[in-house]
């Protein structure tokens, strides 16, 4: 499996570390390293998280404010959303 992620969430992830590495650069580390570990929970089984919208799943963060949306297509996990849940959820489905 192969993971991308779409333009937006590229900018939602940046916007995230960017915003955690003018808190404090240990906050920006450990959000990388929680994305990566989820990153790899997703290509182990995508299947395992729920639907969240139509062909979307979805999967939270476990340490951060952050819901990772995305759909399988064959070997491709495209990442829709790296989505703050303090947001209106129509944010991320606008992009589907």
């Amino acid at each position: 499996m192969r993971v991308i992620l779409t333009p937006q969430a590229r900018a939602e992830y940046v916007e995230a570390v960017d915003w955690y590495a003018n808190q404090a650069p240990e906050l920006a580390r450990r959000l990388r390293n929680e994305f990566r570990t989820v990153r790899e929970r997703i290509i182990a089984n995508p299947r395992q998280f729920p639907i969240a919208l139509r062909d979307t799943r979805s999967v939270m963060l476990r340490n951060f404010p952050y819901l990772i949306v995305f759909r399988v297509s064959g070997d491709v996990v495209q990442v829709i959303s790296f989505f703050h849940t303090s947001r209106d959820p129509h944010h991320w489905q606008r992009h589907m």
